[in-house]
């Protein structure tokens, strides 16, 4: 606990661990299994529990309850992870749990994210770098989440679902399948809208990076062919992409959903 700032009324339990240069406020709660980097700060009210590692430079606000068993009814206390990596932001009244017997034994939080108040990231999820949950947000478990995510508020993930890089949920839509890299989804029961272009542009893509991510977009979701035959010859004409490759592997690696699609347009 070097020269770490801890709030006299804070419980830190025996065997707990604590890195240089953390801040923990007033009843924060840091159970005997948890393991802190450096330069964490625990706003007020946080409860840590479970066998949780927390990365450096993460802030957590009042009220999160981070690494409390979970929420599955098959969950019979095995020795599971909850691993977050550095610099994350995780706001108030945010839910987060550890693995199951049946998922791999541990959640994974990638650098980087930011968690609005109230977001829950269920058991056995996976989820990439500089994601961003926003308010009331909820991902069942199982989920999938690649690098720079956005899951707009109030929006639900069914578990075992797979959500690629730079993909974008619009607020309140139920997200049932896969999104592929770079897709926009929204709905109440969520249809792929199009591409995350926003998300491309200040992600650093180019424009001609963008019209050929549009290309095979059109391509994918064409009506002539069944998909199996148009991700084929998109892996033929894009073999050697490293924009579209990652689309085409991602749509033949489904496995227990479908790939989110746009809305059939009526006669």
């Amino acid at each position: 606990m070097t020269n770490s700032n801890i709030h006299k009324t804070a419980v830190i339990e025996d065997g707990a661990t604590i890195g240089e240069n953390c801040t923990i406020g007033p009843y924060c709660i840091v159970g005997p299994n948890v393991v802190l980097g450096d330069n964490i700060t625990l706003k007020a009210h946080v409860f840590l529990d479970g066998y949780t590692t927390i990365g450096e430079g993460t802030t957590i606000y009042p009220f999160a309850s981070i690494g409390a068993a979970p929420q599955d009814l098959k969950f019979s206390g095995e020795k599971s992870e909850l691993i977050i990596g550095k610099n994350n932001t995780i706001r108030e009244h945010v839910t987060m749990n550890p693995g199951t017997k049946d998922g791999g034994m541990k959640t994974v939080v990638g650098d980087n994210c930011l968690f609005m108040m109230s977001t829950h990231v269920a058991h056995d999820c996976i989820l990439g770098d500089r994601v961003i949950m926003a308010n009331n947000a909820t991902l069942g478990g199982h989920v999938t989440v690649g690098n720079n995510v956005l899951v707009g508020g109030l929006a639900a993930v069914h578990q075992f679902v797979r959500i690629g890089d730079f993909a974008v949920i619009g607020g309140m839509s139920g997200v049932e399948s896969d999104v592929i890299p770079y897709g926009r989804v929204k709905g109440e029961r969520a249809s792929l809208a199009g591409l995350n272009l926003i998300g491309l542009e200040r992600g650093g893509f180019g424009k001609e990076q963008i019209r050929e991510i549009q290309k095979a977009y059109k391509a994918m979701f064409a009506s002539e062919g069944n998909l199996d035959k148009r991700l084929d010859d998109l892996a033929k004409e894009f073999q050697q992409d490293d924009l579209i490759s990652p689309i085409v592997e991602f749509a033949r690696t489904r496995e227990r959903f479908g790939l989110c699609q746009p809305l059939k347009k009526s006669a």
